[in-house]
């Protein structure tokens, strides 16, 4: 188990997890009973936490190579943030050790196509005004969901707690889109 590394370190880790992913044609991540029973037993120590869509074909642990009690996954349709995001960061900060936050975005997200291209009703309204907000005008979908990780990222380090993690204890907060296409994560957006 991982425990309390660099944001940088956990970057690497993040990005030889997702190599293997995308050239892998089966899972290739730790989910025995051993496993189970050593988070059970010793807590969770994850490495990193990621903040993405609900999105059933993005599944965090295995995109990034990840198992069991290796990566806090924080899941909202469309990656938006509000308080119950922000309290389960500040968590993984403060209680876990976690150094690397990352926002994960993906093509062909259907929040952000909803927010371009629809006028929702009801509670989904609530997630496509925050990213209609964050997008603006823009109505390129790739360009938008860059955006949309750009402000879940800026709103993440505009949080007092966030800040004085990053200040205190290295903290790192990042956006990254996962490409449904090939598998494929780009962090450098």
């Amino acid at each position: 188990m991982t425990k309390n590394i660099s944001a940088e370190a956990a970057l690497e880790k993040l990005k030889a997890g997702n190599a293997e992913y995308a050239a892998a044609e089966k899972s290739i991540v730790d989910i025995g009973h051993e496993r189970r029973r050593d988070t059970l037993e010793n807590g969770q120590r994850p490495y990193a936490a990621v903040v993405t869509c609900s999105d059933s074909r993005v599944i965090p642990e295995s995109i990034f190579g990840a198992g069991i009690g290796e990566l806090f996954v924080i899941r909202v349709a469309g990656n938006v943030m509000d308080d119950h995001q922000l309290g389960s960061i500040e968590y993984a900060a403060e209680h876990l050790g976690v150094k690397l936050v990352v926002v994960l975005g993906h093509t062909h997200c259907g929040a952000v196509d909803a927010a371009i291209n629809h006028d929702p009703e009801g509670y989904v309204k609530f997630i496509t005004d925050e990213i209609s907000s964050a997008i603006g005008d823009e109505k390129d979908e790739y360009k938008a969901c860059v955006l949309n990780v750009k402000n879940s990222v800026r709103i993440i380090e505009n949080s007092f707690e966030i800040h004085k993690e990053e200040a205190e204890n290295g903290l790192k907060v990042i956006g990254a889109v996962y490409h449904l296409e090939d598998g494929r994560v780009y962090f450098d957006i």
